[in-house]
């Protein structure tokens, strides 16, 4: 059944399958969805023959992460096509490049769902599951998708270290963290790459978003993303792919 109540429907979610299927039947932002619906009717020429996801974007990863990263929103032809969070564009190419190099997924590269990339102690969310028109959501609409990732935070039962990429994803982790009832550090946690902030029993540590903007001009470097994943790594004391806890 459409989703319309997004806080009710977040609420009501008992387990992350659950949460991730009732992400998915979200239709609460009539303009999100009509954009999402759109760019999988328009397309583009590389993909012209696929059949676009076209819907919300749940979460991705390990159920018992220490780790969790926060992204912005879907891609239109990355995500919002796969169904998959950083999946299928050039900044889901850079991430799973950096957290394959730190051994926190099984391969460096996320082309489409069931592609047998495995993330390994870590979970990838984002701050607004749908595809916003720009790469820009509202604040109305980041605040309506805000409770599917308070409830996501809940249902990890294991996590510590939460990297939100990029200044929205800082903010929308704030927020989030705020609503479960953490007392906020005054003043209020700025985001910079590299900035760390402990807020309750989680620690945010902050990282630039790779988006092309920031790979193309040297913003954001593999070196320095896989810096910021190492200090999670050694934040949560999560297990590494071929390490130990």
């Amino acid at each position: 059944m459409p989703i319309a109540d997004p806080r009710a429907a977040a609420s009501a979610a008992r387990d992350l399958p659950s949460l991730d299927s009732t992400i998915a039947d979200c239709f609460a932002c009539p303009r999100l969805v009509a954009w999402r619906e759109e760019q999988a009717r328009v397309k583009v020429a590389r993909f012209r023959d696929e059949t676009y996801w076209a819907r919300p974007v749940p979460g991705f990863g390990d159920s018992a992460a220490r780790i969790l990263l926060v992204g912005l929103a879907p891609a239109a032809h990355g995500g919002n096509r796969t169904g998959r969070v950083f999946t299928g564009d050039a900044s889901g190419d850079f991430l799973w490049r950096a957290m394959h190099e730190v051994g926190l997924a099984n391969q460096g590269e996320g082309r489409r769902a069931g592609d047998g990339l495995r993330p390994n102690g870590v979970r990838v969310a984002a701050a607004v599951r749908c595809a916003p028109p720009a790469n820009k959501p509202t604040p109305d609409e980041q605040s309506r998708c805000r409770p599917y990732l308070a409830r996501e935070v809940e249902l990890l039962h294991e996590l510590r270290v939460i990297v939100p990429l990029g200044a929205i994803g800082w903010d929308a982790t704030l927020r989030t963290l705020s609503a479960l009832g953490n007392a906020m550090p005054s003043p209020k946690p700025k985001f910079a790459h590299a900035a760390e902030a402990r807020i309750g029993r989680y620690t945010l540590l902050g990282c630039y978003h790779p988006s092309q903007q920031n790979t193309f001009t040297g913003k954001l470097t593999q070196p320095m993303l896989q810096t910021v994943l190492v200090r999670a790594v050694e934040l949560a004391g999560a297990r590494r792919a071929g390490g130990t806890d």
